[in-house]
């Protein structure tokens, strides 16, 4: 069964992770070994969450990268199912 508008996976890194360690985003970039502006992006929800950084938030983190993953495909899929009856779409049958 899929949530209800889950959140975005920035949103989760932000809440869940950053705040409750007292990190800057600028130090999180840092540990992560990417931009403050690619980090940025994802917390606010601007830019996915990839494989790779799938692996650099399990490794910084102490999580599964699939963890990162599944959440993004299902903020994906949600929003992708709002979007259901504008897609033009024939089903086929055989």
């Amino acid at each position: 069964m899929r949530m209800h508008n889950p959140p975005h996976p920035g949103q989760v890194i932000k809440q869940l992770c950053l705040e409750p360690l007292g990190v800057s985003v600028t130090q999180a970039a840092q540990a992560l070994g990417i931009s403050r502006k690619t980090l940025s992006a994802i917390l606010n929800g601007r830019a996915r969450i990839s494989p790779e950084m799938a692996v650099r938030l399990s490794i910084a983190f102490g999580t599964s990268a699939e963890s990162w993953l599944n959440q993004q495909t299902q903020y994906d899929l949600w929003h992708a199912e709002q979007r259901r009856k504008q897609l033009q779409v024939t089903k086929l049958a055989v």
